[in-house]
């Protein structure tokens, strides 16, 4: 009895997968369909196989939204995110961590809040502060704001991976006559090195796929990024379906391939930041 239970409970737990797994995958299978078709068949039936392979969809896309130079623009907005969010990230996380804070309630109310005010309450000073500066067109500074962003979850996010290391390891460290900096670069940080992917991955995410602040303060063209290049495509009167759904494929294809290829660390990470501290 308990066997069949325990068999109809796997296959109703493979039935629920597959069917999440469908509904996951449908959007891509759609975008990859109409990414060969012309913009006519797209528009009469977007379910439909194509009658005709458009494959120069991807040449056009690639030329008229400059993924050359855009796509590179975001690789390097998105780097120097990343290096910035875990280097500040990690620092304050293992602070938080390890140091006993009075106010550590007030701390954490503060990067609650910083993580749920939208943006869009500081964008217009942002904008006049860094017209003033000099700084609009500048992917150091955006990559600042976005640091500004994202550096609380970063932070909430990697102190549940030091609280998670057993303070034994430090002590040992000193006692051996290492500095506290020698404890945090050679001890500390190998050890929560999957928290640290983690945060890269999703920071990363977020800065390529971010388009309010680039499109404000990333305004030439050889400074815009990829996703915003996308966002033209589409004209005012009329789009070309085709083209833009291969725009979409290339831009998604860097992160799928990424994701793919970190999937197991990236679930480590997300399993270790679980730790309750």
């Amino acid at each position: 009895m308990r066997l069949i239970e325990s068999r109809a409970t796997l296959l109703l737990t493979y039935a629920i997968l597959t069917i999440l797994l469908v509904i996951t995958l449908f959007p891509i299978a759609l975008l990859v369909l109409n990414s060969v078709k012309p913009a006519a068949q797209i528009i009469q039936n977007p379910l439909a196989l194509p009658e005709t392979f458009r494959w120069d969809n991807f040449t056009r896309a690639w030329n008229d939204a400059r993924f050359g130079t855009t796509m590179l623009n975001s690789a390097i907005l998105s780097g120097l995110t990343i290096v910035l969010v875990c280097t500040t990230g990690s620092l304050t996380a293992y602070v938080l961590a390890r140091r006993k804070i009075k106010s550590w309630k007030i701390v954490t109310f503060y990067l609650l809040a910083t993580t749920t005010a939208p943006i869009q309450l500081f964008l217009f000073p942002l904008y006049f502060g860094f017209a003033r500066l000099g700084l609009i067109n500048n992917a150091v500074a955006v990559s600042v704001v976005y640091t500004a962003i994202w550096s609380p979850f970063a932070v909430m996010l990697l102190r549940t991976y030091f609280l998670a290391v057993p303070k034994e390891l430090e002590e040992a460290a000193l006692i051996d006559g290492a500095t506290h900096w020698q404890v945090f670069t050679k001890v500390m940080l190998p050890i929560v090195s999957p928290g640290i992917l983690t945060v890269a991955l999703i920071i990363g995410l977020y800065s390529w796929n971010e388009f309010l602040i680039a499109t404000t303060f990333l305004q030439r063209a050889d400074t815009s990024t990829a996703i915003v290049s996308f966002f033209l495509l589409s004209g005012q009167y009329s789009s070309d379906w085709g083209e833009i759904m291969a725009a979409a494929l290339i831009i998604v294809l860097p992160v799928i391939i990424l994701f793919v290829l970190l999937q197991r660390r990236f679930i480590e990470g997300m399993a270790g930041g679980s730790v309750k501290g």
